[in-house]
């Protein structure tokens, strides 16, 4: 599955702040991506287009008027032959779109309604018979691989193994409408954990529709502190589940029951869980329920773009929480087997790209080939103004034939200038991939490393790299995709990376990489967890999938 990926990206690996202090920049989200004219009857509704044109090789929607000569063939009914009554059954499924954060007017859903209720004469009722159809058709379609073009090239190896025609077809002669609808949709349990969370919030969006901003504090409020939103506070909470079983008279008063709950929502938000009632924490209080709802119906529409991936161990990234899981793809996704903090590339200049790779070889003490666009923007004006930079940071000036060359500081300046040569740092403490590599080869030379500023795991915020992802825990994650623990349980890990020497070892199967992109996920104990949209990609999805 090597270099499944959006469009051409400029690539770059780890900072080259050798200040631990300073924020550093590296080079790049729970399973992953997704074809199928004839004129549609005069009324029925076209199918939407996407928003922009999708990457070369990127899965594209199906356009269901195409399937439709396969689904009749000889036929000219297959709605209307016995009655109303299948009709009236499919157009209450389709209906039930907004179940999957899909909208029902993309069917055509209203007028298909009024037809049926009008006399219709034979030509018409083939006519409404194939509308119906078509209606039918894509919203399958758009359940099993989603309706807005993917980020996600298709992937060998990973059959979507539905065909909505032949699985329509099969529910009109033995029954089970329902059934077809579910399968259509992933099986993932996180699809399944999502789908109930949207249908909880929206719940919870009827039973407040006016979302009051709770009261700005300044400076943050700690627990004791006089608060004059408590009241609105406190039925906030509750009404999120972060305060449950509290029973205290409100008296203006921000108190410790309250501080608990807030740690909860911070948790749950990605916050920094301090239970202080800072501007932060407030405005994330203060998003209303609609814009929450909206969260959840896009995650629906990005994991239906992933491909069934059943070939055994993952590692699954979600950029905008920062977190890195890994799954058995054969156990159906459940329970993280390691769930990390990771760093992600920055959102105002190198945003790690959503991609599908493959981890096929791990190096240990890996050395760090400067980035040509790194190396042209901070390496030469760094050496040009310390002359000992190189040598301060462990680094060497390498030939076109790969091999270091001993050149005074002027005349690896001249060197690097001139294209001749190349900068790479050097194994060891100061090296900014830390121990160990774990590389996905792909053109944009986007891969999973540790790093020696692992102070940086502890922000709240971390896209700080050039796009490359950083991991917290690399020696567990090397173990996962290793895969023996004969030859490599901790023990060996752990001595492979102290012991300084640069080593290459090949997985015995590659390892597929997820990179995905959602702000709203729910995990296996039911918390529906938000994230900030730090790349700003939600706008457009919703957009395109007419949810704003």
């Amino acid at each position: 599955m090597t270099g499944y990926f959006n469009p051409p990206y400029r690539c770059g690996m780890a900072s080259l702040s050798m200040n631990a202090a300073a924020p550093s920049h590296c080079a790049v989200c729970a399973r992953i991506a997704f074809l199928f004219m004839l004129t549609l009857p005069a009324g029925a509704a076209m199918p939407r287009s996407p928003p922009s044109a999708p990457a070369p090789g990127a899965w594209t929607p199906i356009d269901a008027r195409q399937l439709i000569p396969r689904l009749y063939g000889a036929s000219h009914m297959l709605w209307l032959s016995d009655g109303p009554v299948r009709a009236r059954l499919a157009l209450r499924l389709l209906r039930g779109a907004r179940e999957h954060g899909l909208d029902p007017a993309n069917y055509d859903v209203d007028r298909l309604e009024r037809r049926l209720d009008e006399p219709l004469d034979r030509t018409a009722a083939i006519a409404f018979d194939r509308e119906l159809s078509t209606a039918m058709l894509q919203y399958l379609a758009d359940l099993h691989a989603g309706r807005v073009a993917s980020a996600y090239r298709q992937v060998p190896g990973t059959d979507r193994g539905f065909d909505p025609v032949d699985r329509l077809h099969q529910a009109l002669q033995e029954g089970g409408l329902e059934d077809v609808i579910e399968a259509a949709a992933p099986s993932i349990p996180l699809y399944g954990r999502v789908k109930s969370a949207l249908a909880r919030y929206r719940d919870m969006a009827r039973s407040a529709p006016h979302w009051a901003a709770l009261p700005h504090p300044s400076p943050a409020v700690a627990p004791g502190d006089a608060y004059p939103g408590s009241a609105l506070l406190r039925e906030r909470l509750r009404l999120l589940g972060d305060l449950d079983g509290v029973t205290e008279a409100d008296d203006g008063t921000y108190t410790a029951a309250l501080a608990a709950a807030v740690r909860r929502f911070q948790a749950r938000h990605g916050l920094a869980e301090d239970g202080i009632l800072g501007p932060g924490t407030v405005a994330a209080l203060s998003v209303p329920l609609s814009r929450r709802v909206t969260q959840l119906a896009l995650t629906l529409e990005r994991l239906r773009w992933l491909p069934p991936i059943t070939s055994g161990r993952v590692v699954a990234v979600n950029v905008p929480t920062y977190r890195l899981w890994t799954v058995d793809a054969r156990d159906n996704y459940a329970a993280p087997s390691l769930e990390m903090r990771v760093i992600v590339g920055t959102a105002a200049r190198t945003q790690t790209p959503l991609f599908i790779g493959e981890v096929r070889y791990l190096e240990f003490n890996p050395y760090w080939n400067v980035p040509p666009s790194i190396q042209s923007a901070e390496i030469v004006p760094r050496l040009a103004r310390n002359p000992a930079y190189l040598e301060q940071n462990d680094m060497e000036v390498v030939g076109a034939d790969g091999r270091p060359r001993q050149l005074a500081p002027a005349a690896a300046l001249d060197a690097l200038r001139a294209g001749s040569a190349r900068v790479r740092q050097r194994p060891g403490a100061r090296n900014v991939l830390g121990e160990l590599k774990f590389a996905m080869p792909n053109p944009m030379n986007i891969y999973l490393h540790s790093t020696s500023a692992k102070e940086l795991f502890g922000r709240s915020r971390r896209d700080l790299s050039h796009g490359c992802i950083r991991v917290e825990r690399p020696a567990e994650l090397a173990q996962f995709v290793l895969a023996d623990p004969q030859r490599w349980n901790a023990a060996a890990v752990a001595a492979a990376m102290a012991d300084g020497r640069n080593r290459s070892v090949s997985l015995p199967r590659p390892v597929p990489v997820i990179l995905f992109y959602a702000t709203a996920l729910a995990d296996r104990h039911g918390r529906v967890l938000f994230s900030q949209d730090i790349y700003g990609l939600d706008p457009a999805l919703a957009a395109a999938l007419h949810l704003e």
